[in-house]
């Protein structure tokens, strides 16, 4: 009896995967996990992943302070944007083809920061150095980057690893727990949360500070964002096909910029609440195939939070993925490399392990 119900265990590593074997009598089960360290490794950082040893601090919290100027400005922009929600009937067909073009450029430079390493620039995909992008595509990127105007890719970057690395905690920026108008829009309209600061300064941001395409922009990034986020997208559809600058200016720039707001902020808050977790039941991150539509990509967040060094940010490829299509163009295209992916076993293993079981009906 002794022998047949003892139970041992040995774990032996291959690059970044755990082979983890556990002997119950004579039964023996064979797991693959991901080995988080050695992967960081790999990519050379660790501050996105999860910090365990974080706790938020004790007593009452600090009190709200408001940043009226942002108030102000986020409501004109959404009133302008109103205004030109109604002009759309009377835009010419090439201006509405120029402001989807806008978003589209928009939402793929800030997916990036989610992914391409080494040399950081541009949007979400690059926070996790997931793949490398050479200096052509990284200037581009940078480009369309400041177009969106969600700040800089310095700040953008460091505020994401500290979504991460202390996801839902006093030390998100945009924590989910907070509700659902904090996450999407509140948290630009008060100031950031001590801990968030206080983490923040504590993160290696070397990577950002070596790459002078990432300093450059930050040192001119207010007149960069006045020239192609709104005197771009104004004066093209005026000047090349004389579209009147009334819409020119609320369909193209403040209508489009709106649009690109929300669809961002979207990803910090429905894809933070609704939806499944089929990778990892323990987290808020949720699968949003909306939100995935609308963000190019960004709604696979249960999988994102779990595996955010994958530069597809989902298992399913192209699927409501334009951003991944766009990375795998550029790599055939050789202006970018090296691209990050968790095995389909790995990612079975840990639905089998730590999924709310809805990826058997999915």
């Amino acid at each position: 009896l002794s022998k047949e119900f003892s139970s041992t265990s040995s774990t032996t590593t291959v690059g970044t995967v755990t082979s983890r074997v556990t002997r119950n009598g004579d039964a023996v089960m064979e797991k693959d996990l991901l080995n988080h360290e050695d992967l960081a490794g790999d990519r050379g950082m660790i501050d996105d992943i999860f910090d365990e040893t974080y706790h938020e601090k004790g007593g009452p919290k600090p009190p709200m302070q408001y940043v009226w100027r942002n108030i102000i400005l986020m409501s004109l922009l959404h009133l302008g944007a109103i205004l030109g929600l109604t002009l759309i009937p009377s835009a010419k067909i090439q201006t509405l083809a120029w402001d989807l073009t806008l978003f589209l450029l928009d939402h793929l430079s800030l997916s990036q920061a989610e992914a391409w390493g080494i040399s950081i620039t541009g949007g979400h995909r690059t926070c996790h150095r997931s793949y490398k992008a050479t200096l052509p595509l990284r200037i581009f990127l940078t480009i369309v980057n400041s177009m969106a105007f969600q700040n800089d890719i310095y700040e953008w970057v460091r505020d994401h690893r500290v979504h991460h690395k202390f996801s839902e905690t006093d030390a998100d920026p945009h924590n989910a727990k907070r509700g659902f108008f904090f996450s999407h829009i509140g948290w630009l309209l008060v100031r950031k949360h001590p801990d968030v600061i206080e983490k923040g300064q504590k993160l290696d941001l070397s990577d950002l500070k070596a790459d002078k395409v990432v300093m450059f922009q930050r040192k001119y990034y207010k007149p960069s964002v006045v020239l192609l986020c709104f005197v771009l997208p104004t004066v093209v559809p005026w000047y090349f096909w004389d579209e009147s600058i009334i819409i020119s200016f609320f369909i193209p720039a403040i209508l489009r910029y709106a649009l690109g707001l929300n669809a961002t902020w979207l990803v910090n808050s429905a894809a933070h609440m609704f939806g499944n977790r089929p990778y990892d039941q323990y987290i808020n991150p949720r699968e949003n195939p909306l939100v995935s539509l609308g963000a190019l990509g960004e709604g696979f967040h249960n999988y994102h939070h779990t595996f955010p060094y994958d530069y597809s940010t989902s298992e399913f490829g192209w699927h409501f993925n334009l951003t991944t299509a766009f990375i795998d163009l550029m790599c055939l295209l050789g202006l970018a490399s090296d691209r990050k992916k968790v095995s389909k076993e790995v990612i079975l293993a840990r639905k089998m392990r730590t999924g709310d079981g809805s990826h058997k009906s999915g």
